[in-house]
């Protein structure tokens, strides 16, 4: 496994054992009904250009906030109501990525999304979901630099 967290290496283990398109259908749903968008603390609408997500059809945006141990807590906003795989894709990063080494999340490949959704996933949605783990990957980075 590479240089993820744990968490992180987990699902991605998880999803390596999903043989049919239901199944990972079924799955990913249930991740998506987990989904919480960012709290009023954090932002409110309308939301600043520089948190949107580039490429993502489902109009997300990402935002990271400091803890007191280092690492970085990740919030979302997916302002298309049908955007079930941007949701799934904002737990799937909060839940294994928050709290998590900044070298670890730095470290983390957009790739990863095609394991979790399976390479028929359209080229357009993709994009959108692999920019969210770059944003991510980003904003880690940031925080990274800003230690040094």
């Amino acid at each position: 496994m590479k240089n993820y967290p744990q968490a992180l290496n987990d699902l991605l283990d998880d999803f390596e054992f999903v043989t049919t398109r239901s199944e990972r259908a079924e799955l990913l749903l249930d991740i998506a009904s987990r989904f919480e968008p960012v709290p009023a603390r954090i932002a409110t609408r309308p939301y600043p250009e520089e948190h949107r997500v580039p490429f993502c059809e489902s109009d997300a945006y990402v935002w990271s906030e400091p803890r007191d141990d280092g690492t970085l807590k990740f919030y979302f906003a997916v302002e298309n109501p049908q955007g079930l795989s941007a949701q799934a894709m904002a737990v799937i990063l909060d839940e294994t990525l928050s709290g998590a080494p900044l070298e670890q999340v730095a470290s983390v490949q957009p790739d990863i999304v095609l394991k979790i959704f399976g390479p028929e996933i359209s080229m357009g949605k993709g994009q959108g979901l692999m920019a969210m783990v770059a944003a991510v990957q980003n904003a880690a980075r940031q925080a990274l630099a800003g230690q040094r």
